[in-house]
């Protein structure tokens, strides 16, 4: 594909851009743009993950892979925890595992440590913090045993492929330091640990953003999630003026993506489109830093019972929101891939071994 050459291209030449700046503030330009290239390329990745983005398996997974090393994501475990995990059972607590809202006992019997990390997380300025310590590093990178029920050969593979990556990152950019007579700790910050800390920024931003929000609802009791569950109005669909959203190839459109995963990125507008006229229940806000402050305000705790938000201190920040309403079949015209040889959501890792994350129900996979 002509976009996933682009995007690879775009960040080897705002890397080279890190190399050859003679001025620290251009290197920390390039080094932002650099952040912003790795979010592009996770978002082919997810796409071919969920073997969205290519005709054929076999590329989706060998592209997938390479396009998930920039963001050193193993693409086995994301496979598995997001393709089932996540997407089986969206917004439902002790299955999913993104932006899942703690209950005011849970948070109250946290030791004095812990709570302050979830204050800063739900703070606006722990969006990094928590995707890099809660997903990646605990998911996606070094997993605990029991983190999955049947561990794959092809875990550890990954993992060794990303180190293998990221080591070579870093060993490149100190080798590039010394040719050019720079500072070996200059090139690294500007060209590694900036770009992968606002990468994990901002993809700790857009998750939460795409299910937390004081209408979304989220459920602990499996047989009423099945009941309510619709397919869509678990995630948000953000919307942005003048196509901003294509800026992170259009993963904002998270409705249509959760409601058919076979759907790919550059189709996702059409899909979200038709979405839109359907009498589904879809959450659509417009991007705003107000919103922002608005949701970081109202959406810390969650009481599962009531169904409603809270603050830290347990007081209501949301009215109660009911049970989405059930859809009976997904709309016929909203099947935009034609390709026969793609799987939808789960089915993607499942057939390949995959394990369900502990503690989910295997007649599920």
């Amino acid at each position: 594909s002509l976009l996933c050459l682009v995007d690879v291209g775009a960040f080897c030449g705002c890397l080279v851009g890190v190399v050859l700046a003679g001025s620290i503030w251009v290197k920390l330009f390039w080094g932002a743009l650099l952040g912003v290239s790795i979010a592009r390329l996770f978002v082919i990745g997810h796409d071919a993950c969920h073997q969205a983005f290519f005709g054929s398996r076999r590329a989706n997974r060998w592209v997938g892979r390479l396009v998930f090393l920039p963001s050193l994501t193993n693409y086995s475990l994301w496979e598995v925890g997001h393709n089932i995990g996540h997407h089986v059972y969206t917004n439902l607590r002790g299955y999913d595992y993104v932006w899942v809202p703690k209950t005011k006992a849970e948070y109250e019997a946290m030791s004095t440590w812990r709570r302050a990390l979830e204050r800063l997380y739900r703070s606006g300025f722990g969006y990094g913090a928590y995707y890099a310590v809660e997903l990646w590093w605990k998911t996606l990178f070094l997993p605990s045993r029991d983190q999955y029920a049947k561990p794959k050969t092809a875990f550890r593979q990954d993992t060794w492929l990303v180190l293998a990556f990221a080591v070579s990152w870093v060993c490149g950019l100190a080798a590039a330091a010394l040719a050019t007579a720079q500072s070996i700790l200059v090139l690294v910050l500007c060209g590694f640990v900036l770009p992968f800390a606002l990468w994990n920024t901002i993809m700790g931003l857009v998750i939460y953003l795409h299910h937390t929000h004081p209408d979304v609802t989220w459920f602990d009791d499996i047989d009423v999630w099945a009941e309510a569950r619709d397919g869509s109005s678990g995630t948000v669909l953000i919307t942005f003026p003048a196509r901003l959203g294509a800026t992170l190839n259009n993963i904002m459109q998270h409705p249509a993506h959760h409601l058919d995963v076979r759907i790919p990125l550059y189709r996702l507008d059409e899909a979200q489109a038709t979405l839109n006229g359907q009498t589904t229940r879809t959450i659509s806000q417009p991007f705003s830093l107000s919103h922002v402050a608005d949701c970081l305000r109202r959406c810390k705790l969650y009481d599962y019972e009531a169904g409603r938000w809270s603050d830290f201190e347990g007081t209501f920040t949301s009215a109660a929101v009911g049970p989405a309403p059930v859809m009976a079949a997904r709309p016929p015209q909203l099947a935009l891939s034609e390709r026969s040889d793609v799987s939808q959501g789960a089915l993607g890792a499942a057939d390949d071994g995959g394990a369900l994350p502990a503690g989910a129900p295997l007649s599920q996979a």
